[in-house]
């Protein structure tokens, strides 16, 4: 055996062995870019803080408990032909989604992002400029982030936004967080995406589901772009392909336990 001759190696041991000690990955909501790891397939995954961590400020990236429900939500920055055909799949398969708009996505897009609402989507708030908002420490221009792109919403539409949030690029810090929950906002992040964003680099059909199915679990908040042509494509067949597993879709206030706009 090895002997430990570090006196703050020694002093971590002791506190792992007395359960005082536990890393910090999951101890809070830690600052900097979401990310996940996948244990094993169809298990959920661990993402850099928590689920019961982030509760703390009205955040989630994945459902509680077993079952076997997913819920659908697209970041949406510009468009380029995607947002119709998944919108017609969404209405034929009659699933609920949340569509997180950034500002300029609702001002070149006014009829979609009505069409979105009107056909019984969420519309959330991705912020108006897309910034790294973990670099932004001031609750003004947190909150003026948040408040143009509703603003811009309410003039297009004549409706109030859905109080979700989600932070640009999943760039985040704790302050964030407890700033959108004090500005009435519940944060989601997801804890299933894939790289579906590269306009070059689509992945073939296949290829997508491969990525996509054996990761499901339990209560999987799925992120998808729509200015993916390959989620246009799949969407419908990958709704199928869930429902066949047994899971249903559900809308975001199923996920936070209450209504948000």
């Amino acid at each position: 055996m090895k002997l430990i001759k570090s006196p703050v190696k020694m002093l971590l041991l002791l506190l792992a062995l007395l359960g005082l000690f536990s890393p910090p990955l999951c101890a809070a909501a830690a600052d900097g870019s979401w990310g996940l790891s996948f244990p094993q397939p169809g298990q959920k995954p661990h993402g850099n803080a928590s689920a019961s961590s982030l509760l703390a400020y009205d955040a989630w990236f994945v459902g509680s408990g077993e079952e076997k429900v997913i819920y659908l939500t697209f970041d949406a920055g510009y468009e380029n032909g995607n947002t119709a055909p998944i919108l017609d799949a969404l209405k034929k398969e009659q699933v609920p989604a949340a569509f997180f708009l950034v500002g300029a996505y609702i001002r070149d897009n006014p009829e979609l992002t009505r069409r979105i609402a009107e056909e019984g989507h969420l519309v959330c708030n991705h912020t108006m400029n897309h910034p790294d908002m973990s670099a932004i420490s001031g609750k003004e221009a947190f909150a003026g982030e948040l408040a143009r792109a509703e603003e811009l919403y309410r003039s297009v539409t004549g409706r109030e936004m859905s109080k979700y949030y989600r932070p640009p690029s999943g760039k985040y810090s704790t302050a964030n967080l407890q700033m959108a929950k004090e500005l009435g906002y519940k944060t989601v992040f997801w804890s299933l995406a894939y790289v579906d964003w590269l306009q070059d680099k689509q992945p073939a059909k296949e290829e997508a589901f491969a990525k996509l199915m054996p990761r499901l679990h339990p209560g999987t908040v799925l992120l998808l772009h729509t200015t993916s042509q390959t989620n246009a494509l799949i969407l419908e067949e990958l709704i199928a392909r869930c429902q066949a597993l047994g899971y249903r879709f559900e809308s975001l206030p199923f996920l936070t336990g209450g209504t948000a706009g």
